[in-house]
């Protein structure tokens, strides 16, 4: 039990990897659509490029959308409209009819002319109430078929244009008594029939929605089916018409979630498989190009955590709507892992990325085409995030790039612009200005995940933060020797490539532990008094060497990263405190050496080692006597290659010519220091 235990504690870091990379498969997987996909592309009006396609399954044929939407207008048009239908208003009517006409009309008038006027009167209201009388204006067209309901019983039928609006009684009025020869009366009957008349049609809104949906609801959205084995299209034949629709209907059942069990679990496995696979190749690209990242599982939580963000937002964006697919500002990626690594594992990242979600979206190789291609244009144009007006540059590059690339691809599937979608330009726009977000997304990581990018090692390098402040005014000696130190670091790493910024922080911090003793370190010694004198060279030789525990402790109080940290602890190595160590020999040659060694580790990569290279020759150039060139290149290469018999660079992975690149950057600005021509060769 207790060596599994061992076993477990040992290997717990590719124990976590594989937890890291079995959940996030997971996470992606759940994320992902579970439909199948159909595996053709076709458009409508080109010849189809695939061999002879045969039904798989029986499916129905669908009907186009544009033919459903023509049923849909047509059953709109030409359903009826229900209106309720109050009797009682016709009696009421009439009953205050007789009123109102025996207090109108005087009893002067021969009674044969008040009956005649009487049955007159009661002829135009039963015209009136028999027509209907609306209880509103309306706007519906005039040869739309009306249904009367009483009590939600239809009595009668009927077409809108003969119902009488409100607004049109009058006229209505003047034109039956005009038709009977009553105009002489036409006023005080007008009067009445004002005073007394009620609408006696309301417009029933629910039930005519009812109907009509009813009636909407009994349209076939197929005609027709298609049976397991038959020919849908030969290779060559245009797709238009019928076949298209077949085809459209054929996708449709692909892409429908109507599954069964066994299909849906077939579609889990397949794309957990490509999933995992490409996950896989990623950890493996870190295992063999990058395993100093590997190695760390915060930086490689960190790269997973970006995938599967990115591929999250995505299926956020085609779930709710695939047009909108390309505001998604996925180069977002490889800036953000460029910033914290290298531009070869962003763009690595990137492409897998970009595999990834070309199982999902529509137009698969058109998307993967555009987004790869703005990939290389982000990793080759981004070469320095700090500085502002390069990220605002790129993006318009990258923005440049989705716009010619996509025109490209309409112009060849379409063969003119005539249709082009002018809004997609402005999408790309949009994605544009959502990558200008990578910014504060980067300050972010950088407390997520406490990673270091090169925005924050231009304001480490400031010479007026706090600490640095501190250490000028402290140690002005070693406040010097740092700045040369990092001139000498960053020319050396320009030459060969390494990372500029990064050395050049580290080169101004790494002896921040000789302000706790800075009297101990010559070059602060201003007054001719060595404090060394007092003590035994064991002792001198710790106070030396403690200069980089102090400064590990004086760096994480002052919450420095661990990669500036990193060159204070490796900037000796595992070297030897020469000085101490030759003059305690004197009194006992048989002294262990390891008394007077530094606590190490070695450099572990090339930044380190530079510093390392630069510290001991930038320091030990002090002591150099009517320096010449000769002398000055016999200094360097003395210094170095005994680094290199020690084995300093073992852990470094810099190479011999990389080396020799150091050595020319070195004895050049050493020349130059010291104001020496170069001498050339006769």
């Amino acid at each position: 039990m207790k060596d599994f235990i061992n076993k477990l504690y040992r290997n717990h870091s590719l124990i976590y990897k594989a937890l890291l990379f079995v959940c996030t498969t997971f996470l992606i997987v759940y994320l992902f659509p579970k439909s199948g996909k159909f595996k053709y592309n076709f458009e409508k009006g080109k010849p189809w490029q695939s061999e002879n396609l045969y039904a798989p399954f029986d499916f129905a044929i669908k009907k186009a959308e544009d033919e459903i939407n023509s049923e849909k207008r047509s059953i709109e048009s030409q359903a009826p409209l229900y209106f309720d239908e109050d009797e009682t208003v016709k009696v009421n009517a009439l009953d205050a009819y007789d009123i109102a006409f025996s207090n109108t009309f005087s009893d002067s008038l021969p009674r044969a002319t008040l009956n005649k006027l009487k049955s007159a009167g009661k002829d135009v209201l039963e015209n009136l109430y028999t027509l209907g009388l609306l209880s509103d204006t309306y706007t519906f067209g005039d040869d739309r078929i009306v249904e009367i309901l009483s009590g939600n019983v239809k009595k009668r039928n009927t077409v809108y244009e003969n119902l009488i609006e409100q607004e049109d009684l009058k006229s209505f009025i003047e034109r039956k008594l005009s038709s009977e020869g009553l105009n002489t009366y036409a006023s005080k009957f007008t009067s009445i029939f004002f005073d007394i008349v009620e609408p006696n049609l309301t417009y029933n809104k629910s039930f005519t929605e009812k109907a009509l949906q009813d009636e909407l609801n009994k349209i076939s959205y197929t005609r027709g089916s298609v049976e397991r084995g038959t020919l849908i299209i030969s290779k060559g034949e245009v797709v238009e018409g019928d076949k298209f629709q077949k085809l459209k209907s054929l996708q449709s059942e692909y892409e429908s979630q109507v599954w069964n069990e066994a299909n849906y679990n077939w579609i889990l496995f397949a794309y957990t498989l490509l999933v995992a696979l490409a996950l896989l190749m990623l950890l493996l690209f870190l295992r063999k190009y990058r395993i100093e990242v590997f190695d760390n599982n915060t930086k490689v939580t960190f790269i997973f955590f970006n995938v599967l963000l990115m591929v999250f937002i995505t299926t956020l964006v085609v779930n709710y709507n695939s047009e909108y697919l390309y505001v998604v500002p996925l180069c977002m990626l490889p800036l953000v892992l460029k910033a914290f690594f290298d531009a070869r594992l962003g763009m690595f990242t990137h492409v897998i990325t970009v595999l990834l979600l070309g199982s999902i979206v529509p137009n698969s190789y058109e998307y993967m085409f555009l987004q790869i291609l703005a990939g290389i244009v982000t990793i080759l144009t981004v070469s320095e995030l700090y500085k502002r007006a390069n990220l605002f540059i790129s993006v318009g590059q990258i923005t440049l790039i989705y716009i010619v690339a996509y025109f490209a691809f309409f112009v060849i599937h379409e063969g003119s612009i005539e249709t082009i979608n002018w809004n997609t330009f402005l999408l790309f726009i949009l994605c544009g200005l959502a990558t200008l977000f990578v910014q504060p997304l980067i300050y972010a990581y950088e407390k997520m995940f406490g990673l270091v990018s090169d925005v924050s090692l231009l304001e480490l390098s400031d010479t007026n933060t706090k600490l640095l402040k501190e250490l000028s005014n402290v140690s002005p000696g070693t406040f010097h020797h740092s700045l040369n130190v990092a001139n000498l670091a960053e020319a050396s790493a320009n030459e060969i490539g390494a990372n500029a910024m990064l050395v050049r922080v580290g080169a101004l911090y790494h002896d921040i532990g000789k302000m706790v003793n800075p009297n101990y370190f010559t070059e602060n010694q201003s007054t001719g008094i060595n404090p060394h004198d007092e003590l035994s060279s064991k002792e001198s030789a710790r106070i030396i060497t403690d200069h980089v525990i102090n400064g590990i402790e004086i760096a994480r109080k002052n919450n420095l990263p661990d990669r500036v940290i990193d060159f204070i602890r490796t900037h000796h190595g595992t070297s030897v405190v020469y000085y101490f160590y030759m003059k305690a020999k004197e009194m006992d040659k048989d002294i262990d050496s390891d008394l007077f060694r530094y606590p190490g580790p070695k450099p572990f990569s090339k930044e380190t080692a530079i510093l390392m290279m630069c510290d001991s020759v930038e320091a030990a150039s002090k002591s150099l006597k009517n320096p010449t060139s000769t002398k000055i290149d016999a200094f360097v290469e003395n210094i170095i290659n005994k680094q290199i018999d020690e084995e300093q660079f073992l852990n470094a992975n810099i190479t011999f010519k990389e080396i020799q690149s150091i050595k020319k950057v070195l004895k050049h600005k050493l020349a130059n220091i010291y104001h020496l021509r170069i001498e050339y060769p006769e």
